[in-house]
């Protein structure tokens, strides 16, 4: 209830208004069932344009300490990550990692649509970056589509660091769904899930017509803070659980 209300009553009609969005594919979204969003990532706002757009609620897990701040403050923030769509993610439990696929996973058996950025984080440039193997693990586990979703603009109308909004007209695009059930019982299979990954995000760069990198967004951004800092970069060790995760929410 609280999610169609911020969605139509209080925050929806303001975006609408203030961001003029030309939106195309909607009807590539499946009426019912189970279904991934995976989207390219350039700004916070992409979190709240693409959902406005989409006939059906999105959900994006997020992390439970969003909903757990006490006093007012902590309210009005459980409220307001409530009402976007947003799911706590248990962190208390195993890995972050973990407990991020598996709620993924369930969300996507129970029928919902769930919204991913492969990249796992924000692009730091515009450009779009080599994806996570988190979002195949899911889509073989859940056995569900993938819908490739692009947003154009959102890095003018929020750029990194920036605290105000600037008005910019935007697009949303959605993509035909991809179907990967010729891959189902190859769950853990890398060279499955790397292709599946490869797929999603060939499919967004044609969407979007972003150049697309090798490299992992974070990895670049790893690299630009090492070269602002005149270091080298630190070298992390495999991770492989966190390698794997998609992001689920705008960062």
């Amino acid at each position: 209830m609280l999610y169609w209300l911020m969605k139509y009553v209080l925050l929806g009609p303001l975006l609408r208004l203030l961001w003029p969005t030309k939106v195309t594919g909607v009807e590539n979204i499946p009426r019912e069932g189970g279904a991934i969003l995976a989207g390219n990532h350039l700004a916070v706002a992409d979190s709240f344009f693409m959902p406005l757009h989409v006939p059906r609620m999105v959900r994006f897990p997020a992390k439970q300490e969003y909903f757990t701040e006490k006093g007012f403050k902590g309210l009005l923030k459980k409220w307001f990550f409530t009402g976007v769509g947003q799911i706590p993610i248990d962190r208390t439990s195993g890995s972050a990692a973990q407990a991020a696929l598996d709620t993924a996973i369930r969300l996507l058996r129970e029928g919902h649509l769930l919204g991913i950025y492969p990249e796992g984080t924000r692009s730091p440039d515009g450009r779009l970056y080599k994806g996570k193997t988190g979002v195949a693990r899911i889509v073989l586990e859940a056995n569900v589509p993938v819908v490739p979703v692009i947003t154009i603009g959102t890095d003018k109308v929020n750029p990194i660091g920036s605290k105000m909004w600037r008005p910019r007209r935007l697009e949303v695009r959605f993509g035909k769904p991809l179907d990967f059930s010729r891959y189902q019982g190859l769950s853990g299979d890398r060279f499955v899930e790397r292709s599946i990954t490869d797929e999603i995000m060939y499919a967004l760069m044609e969407l979007s017509g972003q150049e697309y990198v090798d490299m992992y967004a974070a990895k670049a951004k790893e690299l630009a803070a090492a070269d602002a800092a005149g270091v080298s970069p630190r070298v992390p060790r495999q991770a492989a659980a966190a390698d794997r995760v998609p992001e689920t929410k705008a960062s």
